[in-house]
């Protein structure tokens, strides 16, 4: 039978009432089908995007914005087979219309038709960028990107972040081994418009000096033995995207004047070649050591010190922020939890003390480490002392002061419970041994142990 035309109307009329219910939500809304076909964008998405709804209905969703808009968490690359998840939540960078970098918060749920089949995608997200920024200026921020922590020192690096993100100057990260050197790169990288380009890191101390240049800006076939074919480099790789020099002050001195002619003239050739490849990359180079000092020592060149220079981020050791120490350990627990779906709730208070107390001399690194060998070894649901590896019960605080504190009653006590068993006595204070011995050691000699 024939839909009358009061029947149509109900339809068009409700589609209408749809449409204005989703246009007046404060978030971004985007739907597409199985072959990522833009099928709904609302006025939200229009705001935050800069784009028209025009602009990207009926288009591949990776190719209507430039990039994908789900960015690297995108379900639906190319090839990929269908995905299974209901739903995910994550933070992304986008480029607006503008060219503008916006942060944002998204929430993609799969779409499913009466027989419970996936048919589509449903996206909704909103602007956090000026949160986000409100967050770092208030010393809110627990976490930027894959980084943890709310030390000052670690809220100017997001910061930092944020503003070297928009352009294409070279940026050096200097820290110690451990420190999280790469993350920080790897977030300047994803926080820019390069973000849907590749980002290829580079060990320079761990290439051979005899492979370097070949591995850095590839070769032709018939360049040295062994080349049988023409290969890229990983500038070349990179292209479009971002290179990451990690330990860039082990470069010898004839790469040093490559990499500088690179940085010059954006320009190389391959080993054996004899034709000039131009690539456009952000270049990001990181170092353990002082490179000043390295040009002062003469092992490094400063003109290239210069050329790499004209950004530099210091991350602190962990032991200058050990504020950040509860927060990371709460971050490596959670992800114990997620890969292995049990894991400790957290740390009793004596064991984290004796955390607090450790100097860190592998960082963040040596943290994650200590972390997943309590994971192992802890039974019940707290981690205790006994969880941690020796090192870390036995190490006395930089600062001898704290064992002062100590309440000699619970010494006492300590000791009676264990027989005279320092080491248990120790443990069961939650104190490293060498801190009880400080103290039962003045309690002996006051005088001996008294100020100079």
């Amino acid at each position: 039978m024939a839909m009358t035309d009061h029947g149509l109307g109900h339809i068009v009329a409700s589609h209408r009432n749809l449409e204005r219910i989703l246009d007046n939500l404060k978030e971004g809304i985007i739907a597409h089908d199985l072959n990522r076909r833009i099928l709904y964008f609302n006025r939200e998405a229009e705001k935050i995007t800069g784009f028209s709804r025009n602009d990207v209905i009926g288009k591949d969703c990776h190719q209507a914005f430039g990039f994908p808009f789900c960015g690297g968490r995108c379900k639906f690359d190319d090839g990929a087979p269908l995905p299974a998840f209901d739903a995910d939540r994550y933070s992304a960078d986008i480029t607006t219309q503008s060219g503008e970098s916006r942060r944002i918060e998204i929430a993609v749920t799969m779409m499913k038709d009466e027989n419970g089949h996936a048919w589509g995608v449903l996206a909704s997200f909103r602007d956090v960028t000026d949160v986000l920024l409100l967050k770092i200026s208030a010393g809110k921020l627990i976490g930027f990107a894959n980084l943890v922590g709310n030390d000052a020192q670690m809220l100017q690096i997001y910061q930092q972040i944020r503003d070297v993100a928009a352009y294409d100057y070279p940026v050096h990260i200097f820290g110690e081994t451990g420190t999280g050197k790469e993350l920080v790169a790897t977030a300047i990288h994803e926080a820019s418009d390069r973000r849907n380009a590749p980002f290829v890191p580079i060990n320079c101390g761990a290439l051979p000096e005899g492979l370097i240049e070949s591995e850095l800006f590839g070769h032709v076939k018939g360049a040295f033995s062994g080349a049988i074919r023409d290969k890229k480099g990983r500038f070349e790789l990179a292209d479009g995207g971002t290179v990451f020099l990690d330990e860039v002050a082990e470069l010898s001195k004839p790469m040093q004047v490559k990499i500088l002619r690179f940085l010059q003239e954006g320009t190389f050739d391959r080993v054996g070649g004899e034709t000039m490849v131009t690539v456009k990359v952000k270049l990001i180079s990181a170092s353990n050591k002082d490179l000043k000092n390295e040009v002062k020592e003469g092992r490094f060149r400063e003109d290239l010190f210069y050329r790499l220079n004209v950004i530099p981020i210091h991350v602190p050791p962990l032991r200058q922020r050990k504020t950040d120490i509860p927060l990371l350990i709460d971050h490596f627990l959670h992800q114990a939890r997620q890969r292995y779906h049990h894991a400790p709730s957290g740390f009793s208070k004596p064991a984290l003390a004796l955390m607090m107390d450790y100097q860190w001399p592998g960082n963040i690194r040596e943290l994650q480490n200590v972390v997943q060998f309590a994971t192992v070894r802890c039974p019940g649901p707290l981690i205790e002392p006994l969880d941690l590896p020796v090192e870390i019960r036995e190490a006395g605080p930089l600062n001898p002061e704290p064992y002062r504190k100590l309440d000699e009653a619970a010494v006492r006590s300590a000791l009676a419970a264990t027989a005279g068993n320092k080491a248990k006595a120790a443990r069961l204070l939650g104190v490293g041994r060498a801190t009880l011995y400080r103290f039962l050691n003045e309690k002996t000699n006051p005088a001996k142990n008294g100020p100079d």
